[in-house]
């Protein structure tokens, strides 16, 4: 080889190089748009032991209790599903008790679209038709509250009574998401991350869900696990702006329904003290739970179970 091709080779290598740079990156953003679409356009079907049939999404339904009690509707939050009622059943044993997994989560369905609050209310209340409950005490944690708000909005024949478990009243009341959940609801890191997601990075982003210390069930992480990364976001999306459009306090206020408040002092997700928006609410019985954080149904369940207990017999006399 003389003195020129040697030149010319090194000349040439550096070309050589950044070719094979953009070929690999280009291949990259490629691999990553993909898995995006895919995240995004995931669905599954509804599974488990009852599911109400319905348009746009099938509803997983678990009943107990004895069917001529008063009835209590349990609602569960984000990323949650009827797993996070278990701590506080049996102080609702002699009830009829309804627990459902909100569109999106545990055995109900999991479409690309239905997510808004207004929507997912109207999908439990046709549940709730469909399974002959003609009135009922509706009871929500967290966004299920948002949920079960905009039922009695809608279903004043429906709802006679609404109990809120830490429910956060409006927007600007939020905390925040611990780090992980916070990495996993943005924009192309979030999808990467939803596809390699591990049951310790979900425990992770469940965190802030808790004060106290107490173990988180494998099924908790599971029904997470199992959700589709639309379900999660969407619903989020939807919840911030139900309480944009309006506060909670504001809408139960218009109701005139009995509404019992269940917070932990030590919410790590909404602030303890935006609790006392709802004295807002004509009427309204605010406990204030303490040294607990956002989940009071596992970090204090015999103090939750038998408030809701006393507030679903007195609403259903």
């Amino acid at each position: 080889m003389d003195k020129t091709s040697t030149a010319r080779d090194r000349r040439a290598a550096p070309n050589r190089r950044r070719r094979i740079a953009l070929l690999v990156v280009g291949a990259l953003a490629v691999l990553v748009a993909g898995n995006t679409l895919a995240v995004l356009t995931q669905t599954a079907e509804a599974s488990g032991e009852q599911i109400v049939r319905l348009p746009g999404g099938d509803i997983h339904v678990v009943q107990h209790g004895p069917s001529d009690a008063p009835a209590v509707v349990l609602l569960h939050g984000l990323g949650g599903s009827t797993a996070w009622w278990e701590p506080v059943l049996p102080a609702l044993r002699d009830l009829r008790v309804l627990r459902l997994d909100l569109l999106g989560h545990g055995g109900s369905a999991k479409p690309v679209e239905g997510y808004g609050i207004p929507e997912q209310a109207r999908r439990v209340g046709a549940v709730l038709d469909r399974l002959g409950v003609r009135r009922a005490t509706v009871v929500g944690h967290s966004t299920g509250g948002s949920v079960a708000t905009s039922l009695a909005e809608q279903r004043r024949d429906l709802v006679a009574a609404v109990a809120l478990v830490d429910t956060g009243p409006r927007a600007e009341a939020f905390l925040g998401e611990s780090f992980v959940a916070e990495l996993m609801t943005t924009p192309v890191i979030g999808q990467l991350l939803w596809r390699l997601r591990t049951d310790g990075a979900l425990r992770g982003a469940l965190s802030t869900a808790f004060t106290r210390e107490v173990r988180v069930p494998d099924q908790i992480v599971a029904d997470v696990r199992g959700m589709t990364y639309r379900g999660l976001t969407a619903t989020s999306e939807a919840s911030t702006a139900y309480l944009r459009e309006r506060p909670v306090p504001d809408r139960l206020a218009d109701l005139g329904l009995p509404t019992l408040v269940i917070f932990g002092s030590q919410d790590r997700r909404w602030r303890p003290e935006s609790a006392q928006d709802y004295r807002l609410v004509p009427g309204a019985r605010i406990e204030i739970l303490d040294g607990v954080g956002h989940t009071p149904m596992f970090e204090d369940p015999d103090t939750t179970g038998a408030l809701l207990h006393a507030f679903a017999t007195k609403g259903s006399s």
